[in-house]
């Protein structure tokens, strides 16, 4: 496993197109064993007015594999396999946290629990993402 993880930081913050800054997804705190991201509600809401869930979804996807993929190490990568989601209250406004942390990993596979909460730390969703690690591509 590295132990530098700026590369890392590097690729995530210099792609303004990735949909994590659409959504306006902030990493807060990252290494292979938690991360922590918050996104606004506002702008991500379904017609409703209640926070949509395949931005929930989408945000616990980013941790979770930022995750996998600090955990990977060098020369290997984390591709999302599976993702759960259950919505368990809707938030209106403020910003959601999500915070990742592992439940297994191995060098094939990694699985991340995932809980993203409110403002006022009420769990709004329960996901957990599992990644399949392989070789890195050439370049």
């Amino acid at each position: 496993m590295t132990s530098d993880y700026s590369e890392i930081a590097k690729l995530i913050e210099s792609a303004p197109e990735q949909l994590a800054a659409k959504l306006g997804i902030h990493l807060v705190e990252y290494g292979p064993d938690r991360v922590v991201a918050t996104m606004p509600v506002a702008g991500n809401r379904q017609p409703y007015g209640l926070l949509h869930g395949g931005a929930n979804a989408a945000l616990a996807e980013q941790v979770g594999s930022i995750a996998a993929a600090l955990s990977a190490g060098e020369g290997r990568v984390a591709v999302g396999l599976e993702l759960l989601c259950t919505h368990h209250r809707a938030a209106t406004e403020g910003e959601v946290t999500a915070v990742a942390s592992p439940l297994h990993r191995s060098r094939s596979t990694a699985t991340y629990d995932i809980a993203i909460t409110d403002d006022q730390d009420r769990r709004t969703c329960s996901a957990r993402l599992t990644c399949v690690i392989r070789d890195a591509p050439p370049k």
